[in-house]
């Protein structure tokens, strides 16, 4: 670790972990009462986090567009964009985004869906073609 924050380990592991951290901040922002400093998150975290790895979370957040953030005196207070489904369909539309052949991974990633979760999309494709629903 270095200054608080995880290197990315060829496994991916430092990825994976800066993933659970974006979540737990996430879910932290959205049990606030209101915008919250970085200082509240860092307590409702347990305070096992370095202050400084909190704001690095939030600023990455805040690039994600996953929170906002208006000026506090010298600081700043943090509010949810997004809850962790959120930023997981922000990732997911950044890697579609990034891709080629949108067609073929999208009948890969559909192909690859347990019968439930097809279901599950069917049935959500369907609300979003009937609004009257």
């Amino acid at each position: 670790m270095v200054g608080g924050t995880e290197k990315t380990s060829p496994d991916g592991r430092g990825r994976r972990r800066q993933g659970e951290l974006e979540m737990q901040v996430l879910t932290a922002l959205g049990s606030a009462p209101g915008p919250v400093t970085a200082a509240w998150v860092q307590e409702q975290l347990g305070g096992d986090l370095a202050y400084t790895t909190v704001i690095t979370i939030l600023t990455r957040l805040y690039a994600k567009r996953a929170v906002s953030r208006t000026r506090a005196g010298r600081s700043f207070e943090w509010t949810p964009m997004a809850d962790g489904a959120g930023l997981v369909a922000m990732r997911m539309r950044k890697l579609l985004d990034n891709q080629e052949d949108r067609d073929a991974v999208l009948s890969s990633f559909v192909s690859s869906l347990s019968s439930r979760d097809e279901q599950l999309l069917r049935s959500l494709l369907n609300e979003a073609d009937d609004p009257e629903r």
